[in-house]
């Protein structure tokens, strides 16, 4: 195997692409997660990657081997988010208003960000067999959770790129600061204000976080039973327009987001008003398809159009559960859909 990467890079260095590609390929879907958890977008994303792999094919030359190749692409992917959160001016300043005329007052300012976007678990199938290392102290199930994700927004840019190199992907204090052309005990700073904020997030929002100590707490795995009957009592509740069934799946403090606006309603009272005032207007018929984002069940919300014979496609909807309720719903614009395969219209 060693001879074959040593055979592929002297190619690429010759200029061939082939051999480029074959080198960089099964780091492909790894590296597009982690650019992905750094911006909180997937189209941010997929634009860090491509040039990522620009940067690498122009500077393989100086690849010298010290580290793994996979090293090498890391810590590339990692220097062109922080120098894409720098630019900034890809990142929206203000919400834009929300197509709704009238929605109730909200609980308050969310802390989901304007530009955060789900992903798709079709795109996480590829991780299956990437472990982190033993320095990692969030699993990999909790650290693509929208959940986290959020929580990793909330942190500046190097405190975030040193909590994922660390603590997600389990690279040594060390490696990590020769990653980021710093020193460890500024990594052992860092880490430690973005530990304190990312885990009092995640205990705020439900996640399960880790403690202060370093120790994992373990982290609940899906109940796909479970699961299956809560997306299809909500799928129920939805197309039937049974506003007391879908108040009975959630938690009492239920947290309900809509990026790119940064409300949050909070509770179940506020998620009635908002549910009665928006989702159930006297007329509204939806169809639901299931899907999963971020390791998490969704559902995709299509609207029959008044006066046409279809179903529009109006909102997917990623779910935050515990057992056989429902504790968080974030709910993103059509923009995202597509991504899931969904379609835009249904007969």
């Amino acid at each position: 195997m060693e001879m074959d990467t040593t055979d592929l890079i002297a190619r690429a260095r010759a200029g061939d692409h082939d051999a480029f590609r074959d080198l960089v390929q099964s780091h492909f879907h790894e590296l597009q997660v982690h650019c992905y958890r750094i911006l909180g977008s997937l189209q941010d994303a997929e634009d860090a990657l491509q040039e990522t792999l620009v940067s690498a094919w122009r500077n393989l030359g100086e690849f010298g081997q010290r580290s793994s190749l996979r090293t090498w692409l890391y810590q590339i992917a990692t220097n062109r988010c922080l120098s894409m959160l720098r630019a900034g001016s890809r990142r929206p300043r203000a919400a834009p208003p929300l197509p709704e005329a009238a929605l109730p007052e909200p609980t308050g300012a969310g802390d989901t960000p304007p530009w955060l976007e789900p992903y798709p678990d079709v795109l996480l199938d590829h991780l299956v067999d990437q472990r982190p290392g033993p320095q990692a102290r969030y699993e990999t199930t909790e650290a693509i959770s929208l959940a986290f994700i959020t929580a990793l927004q909330l942190l500046p840019p190097r405190q975030r790129a040193a909590l994922v190199l660390r603590d997600v992907l389990g690279y040594r204090a060390a490696e990590v600061a020769q990653m980021l052309g710093t020193t460890q005990e500024s990594v052992q700073s860092a880490l430690k204000r973005a530990r304190a904020t990312v885990d009092n997030h995640l205990v705020d929002s439900g996640g399960s976080g880790s403690g202060g100590t370093g120790s994992r707490r373990p982290v609940r795995q899906p109940d796909t039973a479970a699961e299956h009957r809560l997306v299809a009592r909500l799928t129920d509740a939805l197309e039937r327009a049974d506003l007391d069934a879908l108040i009975g799946l959630l938690v009492t403090d239920v947290r309900l987001s809509m990026p790119p606006a940064m409300l949050e309603y909070r509770g179940i009272e506020s998620a009635q008003r908002i549910f009665a005032a928006v989702s159930f207007r006297p007329g509204r018929t939806y169809r639901v398809v299931p899907t999963r984002a971020n390791g998490q069940p969704a559902v995709g919300l299509y609207l029959a159009a008044p006066h046409a014979s279809v179903y529009r496609a109006y909102a997917l909807l990623v779910i935050s559960t515990a057992g056989d309720h429902i504790t968080a719903i974030t709910c993103f614009n059509t923009n995202v859909m597509t991504r899931f395969g969904l379609p835009r219209t249904f007969p």
